[in-house]
Order: structure tokens, then sequence, then C-alpha cells
């Protein structure tokens, strides 16, 4: 196990980098820290800087990772202690559309970061975060799964993640890196987009309640069922990762809590006082659905003790008001712009 006593956690003076820190869950991580620990947090990515809920000075860098000397330029400045590598492109179904682009978000960025780190030779403890769709087509008698299970990747997203992964380790086993590998399963929550099944029907709901939309939510698959988890919850399990895990290992992370997709449908309309019918749309219906994955946490959680705190109303819930205030703030700007041309 990782010996932590290398690095003094009472230091005040311990730098992290948190990469993708402008998208969904890099953006809680950034908060998460800043309101948490004594790591003075910076950001960077592609995205524009992430409006935090927090007090503490975030330091953004707008850059691109798939550039190896804006990489390691910028690593040179820092010299982190921590890096929390979450960049690259997120979703299952696009990386159909783009192969080579969520390749190059997943594969290339993941490549500089550890590249970089081996050549400026810098001390640090690196979690690159991967995903348990590594494991691609997985029969049930491999479930739950393990961490070992051999991966079978069935997407060019998939693909690219286990690429990821399997790249973090070579730079374990060959240079010595201190790294270490987590795949997490589906979460959920305030900021992600709506190329995701609960913030696509979190802002439909929303948008009825506005009069922006006619009472009716679209939908596709609503008999699949998946593993929820709240994304500060999920962050907090990186956090704990980089404390107490293993370098060179693997853990998968998840809630355990099963829910269809028509129960978060149900779940979201009941915090509403809206009323809605439900509509199949042909274009949000995928062709074939995949069973589950059912993850195997027991090594994680042995380990850290993490479990999830955050049900799954309570998300849902903060999801819908945070779409509800982005709606309100869309609309107060729209008024703004009219007022001004008019």
């Amino acid at each position: 196990m990782y010996d932590s006593s290398n690095v003094n956690l009472e230091r005040l003076d311990l730098q992290a980098i948190i990469t993708g820190a402008g998208g969904f869950a890099g953006s809680h991580l950034a908060e998460y820290l800043l309101n948490n620990s004594n790591q003075k947090v910076w950001g960077c990515g592609k995205s524009p800087s992430p409006v935090l809920q927090t007090n503490t000075p975030f330091n953004y860098h707008c850059m691109d990772l798939a550039n190896p000397h804006t990489t390691i330029d910028f690593l040179e400045q820092i010299k982190p202690d921590y890096i929390y590598h979450l960049a690259g492109q997120a979703a299952v179904h696009t990386s159909w559309e783009d192969p080579k682009g969520n390749y190059d978000a997943n594969v290339y960025t993941a490549l500089n970061i550890l590249d970089a780190i081996w050549k400026l030779n810098l001390k640090c403890r690196v979690l690159v975060v991967t995903s348990m769709e590594v494991y691609g087509k997985v029969s049930p008698n491999n479930m739950p799964i393990k961490e070992d299970l051999c991966f079978s990747p069935n997407s060019p997203y998939s693909a690219s993640k286990a690429a990821e992964d399997l790249l973090a380790q070579a730079y374990f086993l060959g240079h010595g890196l201190d790294v270490i590998r987590v795949r997490p399963l589906n979460h959920i929550g305030p900021r992600q987009n709506d190329q995701f099944v609960a913030t696509a029907f979190a802002r439909q709901l929303a948008r009825i309640e506005s009069g922006q939309q006619p009472p009716t939510i679209l939908v596709g698959n609503l008999s699949d069922r998946r593993d929820f988890t709240d994304v500060r919850d999920m962050v907090k399990a990186y956090a704990l990762t980089m404390e107490h895990c293993e370098s060179g290992s693997a853990y998968n992370i998840a809630s355990g809590n099963m829910y269809t997709i028509q129960e978060l449908l149900e779940t979201l309309i009941s915090l509403s006082n809206a009323k809605v019918t439900v509509k199949v749309d042909s274009k949000r219906v995928r062709s074939s659905s995949t069973p589950p994955l059912i993850a195997d946490c027991s090594s994680f959680r042995n380990i850290t003790g993490w479990e999830p705190e955050i049900s799954f109303e309570e998300t849902l819930s903060d999801l819908l008001n945070f779409e509800r205030d982005k709606l309100e703030s869309e609309n107060m700007e729209g008024d703004s712009v009219k007022n001004v041309t008019d």
C-alpha cells in the first residue's frame, strides 16, 4: 500500500492539478478539494473556468492537453504533488460519431500528462480516472465485476478508456510513476450536460415548468437499469484514493444502487408540480441496450471506508433545481440582450 507519510498532508504548500476542471466531475472535485484540503488547486482544460461554490482562490488555465508542449510547460511551472486526471470525452454513444476525436481526447491527453511527469522527473502522485466501461461486454457469469477481469471493449469510448487505463499501468511498471487508476460507474448531478439522461429529463422538466416547452417529456429506453452515484460522493472517493490507495492498482467505484431509467424519470416528475405526459422519441431510443454493469467495489471500500452519502432523491432534486436556476439565468440574459437591441 502507498505510504502517505512520504507526503506531509499538513503542508500548506501542496500543489494539486485537476485536468478537466472546467467539466462536470472536475469542477465538483475542485470545489471539494478547495473546501476540504490544504492543497493549492490548479485547474486546466479546454472548457471555460467553472463557477464554484467556494471562497478559496482557484487558479484555472484554459489549455489543450492534447498539445504535449503546453502540457509539459504547465507541469514544469506548477511542479504538482498531486495530479487528478479527469480530462476527456465522456459519452459512450457520441464516441461512434467521432471515434478519432474520442480517442484523441481520452488517450493522447493521458499520454501527454504521464510522459511529461516522466520527462520532468516529477515526484507526484497521479490519479487517472478511466471508467467501468473498460470492461465492455461482460457475461452475467462475471458479475459483479472484479478489477482483474479482462477488458472487452464494445464501443470507441470503452476502447479509448481501456487504452488510457493500460497506458497508466505501463508508466507505473515501465517508469515507476506513482499512478493509481479508478474505474467509476455512472455519476450524475448538477452541471452534467444533457447528453446524459438525468440532465436531459431535468432540463425538459424545467422548460415545461417555465412554459418554454409543451408538457411532454421525450424519452428513449426506460427499462434500462443503471448504477447511479452522486457526483459529489464520487469526487470524495477520488480524494480518498489519493490518500489511501496503492500505487499501480485499479479500483472500481460505484454506489451499488440500481435504478431503471423509468424510476429516474418518475422521481424527477414527483419533484415538480407540472402535469406532464411521456412520449417515446425514436431519435432517443438506442438500437441496442447493454445489460447493466454490476461492480465489486469491496477492495476500494475496505481500504478507504468510502460509502455514498447523498440519496438518489436528493441528487435529482439538486439537479432539477440547478436546471431551473440555469434556465432562469439564461432567460434573464436573453431579456437583457433584447432590451439593449430594442
